[in-house]
This record gives C-alpha cells, sequence and structure tokens, in this order.
C-alpha cells in the first residue's frame, strides 16, 4: 500500500493540503517512525516540525502487547478490559508508568539536543504517527498536545483500523487517515520497507528544520 515512510508523508501531506498556509501550524510526530512521516507531512505544508513522545506500557511478560501508554507528564491511558482480562496489577502499571518516563526524557533530550520543543498554544497541531494499531500511544499523545492548548489537534495517519479511529476521535478535532483495511493485523504490513527507524535518524530529520522557526532549511 505504501512503499515507505516517505512515500506515506508525501501521499499524507498532499491528503492535509487544504490546511498549507495556515497560520501558527506544526506537524508533531511520534517517535520513531512517525517522526519520518511528519516530516513528509510538515514538508508538503511548509510548516514547523517537532516530536510528541509517547510510550506504550506492555503487558507482563508480553512487551509486545499494549495495555496503554504514558505521556511525558506522567499520564497514563489504559487498556481497561485488556488490564483486567489479564490481571494486571496496580504496582505492575507504576513500575512501568517510572520507567517509561524516564525513556520518554531521555528520547527528549536526544531528540532535540537542547533546542527548546515550538510552543503548541494556539496552535494548529497535525499529529502523526506511521500508522496506528491499538492507538493507545496516540491517545497519550493527544492528552499531552490537548495539556499545551492548542487551538486545534488534527490526527492524521496513513493506516488503522476503523475502530481505533473511532476512539481516537474522542480525544481529537480531526482526523484524517488514508486507509482502513478491513483486515489489520500490524501496521507494518501494509508498507513495502518498514525497517526500524533508529534515534540518530530521528535526531537528523529534526536536525533538517531550522532551530528558530522549525521548519526544513536545506544547504547546497
Amino acid at each position: 500500500m505504501f512503499s515507505s515512510r516517505d512515500d506515506a508523508g508525501a501521499r499524507l501531506g498532499e491528503a492535509l493540503g487544504y490546511l498549507k498556509g495556515t497560520p501558527n501550524l506544526v506537524v508533531a510526530g511520534i517517535p520513531r517512525g512517525g517522526v519520518v512521516v511528519a516530516a513528509g507531512v510538515a514538508r508538503a505544508l511548509n510548516a514547523k516540525l517537532d516530536v510528541v513522545i509517547p510510550r506504550k506500557i506492555g503487558a507482563p511478560g508480553n512487551p509486545e502487547l499494549a495495555i496503554g501508554a504514558v505521556a511525558g507528564d506522567g499520564q497514563v491511558v489504559l487498556n481497561e478490559d485488556l488490564v483486567a482480562r489479564l490481571g494486571v496489577d496496580t504496582a505492575f502499571v507504576e513500575t512501568e508508568r517510572e520507567r517509561q518516563v524516564g525513556e520518554i526524557r531521555r528520547r527528549t533530550a536526544v531528540y532535540r539536543a537542547g533546542r527548546p520543543g515550538i510552543r503548541m498554544e494556539n496552535a494548529v497541531v497535525i499529529l502523526v504517527d506511521d500508522g496506528l494499531a491499538t492507538g493507545s500511544t496516540a491517545i497519550a499523545a493527544a492528552k499531552a498536545l490537548r495539556a499545551l492548548s492548542p487551538a486545534r489537534i488534527v490526527l492524521a495517519v496513513p493506516v488503522a483500523p476503523r475502530e481505533t479511529l473511532g476512539r481516537l476521535a474522542q480525544e481529537v478535532d480531526e482526523v484524517v487517515c488514508l486507509a482502513t483495511p478491513d483486515v489489520f493485523y500490524a501496521v507494518g504490513q501494509f508498507y513495502d520497507d518498514f525497517s526500524q527507524v533508529t534515534d540518530d535518524e530521528v535526531v537528523e530529520t529534526l536536525e533538517r528544520f531550522t532551530d528558530s522557526g522549525g521548519k526544513e532549511m536545506f544547504s547546497d
């Protein structure tokens, strides 16, 4: 469906073309892969680029299974049904919350390299990931952004299940998604190239955008 995250970002940017020229427009990517897609969106819209960094809380013994997510301010979003079904206790959730907040702080320091984050107050923020499965991390990201008092939050993703988008629609002002397949196992199934994005790639992507305005800066 998408050849790469670059392809997805370009196509998503085209779909969001109606926002080009919007004053105080910021694209916020969810690391790591979402930042690559977000850069394509920011490039298409001539918008500022920044990151918002939620972290998944994995199930005991199965860290790939998300039972929830946490934002940098420590706010936790849980899949209460799954937590109850697995019998996950509050002590485990609290331990994971603290661990993931520490990782968010580490990544923030690495990705921004001392640069201040872009001011989100009264901004129109496009929240971007490379795709959604359960949507827990995107919900945590949206809640973290909402606390910064933007004028509007637009969630934009290349692909996601319809039911996930329904949950996210309650957290943001608008949802833009290019594809909602009926059969959905994992985000990676919809990309020809879904290779892992490294911290260095995220840093390099962000460094291509100016410190002053957050917009992409090219050198000859």
